[in-house]
């Protein structure tokens, strides 16, 4: 688990895509692997949460 890569949020935005809906697009994609192994009330909770914190670290 690292930063998310500039290279990655530069090609996303290239494509017409926001900082902030970029970053979202690439977080979802690592945690979604984790959240199909879980009970659907938590797979809810934890995307909740990671939602909360990306709008605190975004901008």
């Amino acid at each position: 688990v690292s930063k998310i890569g500039e290279e990655q949020l530069f090609y996303l935005m290239s494509r017409g895509l926001s900082e902030a809906e970029a970053s979202a697009l690439i977080v979802s994609g690592f945690v979604e692997p984790i959240t199909k192994e879980l009970p659907l009330e938590y797979a809810v909770e934890m995307n909740r949460l990671i939602q909360l914190q990306m709008e605190g670290s975004v901008g």
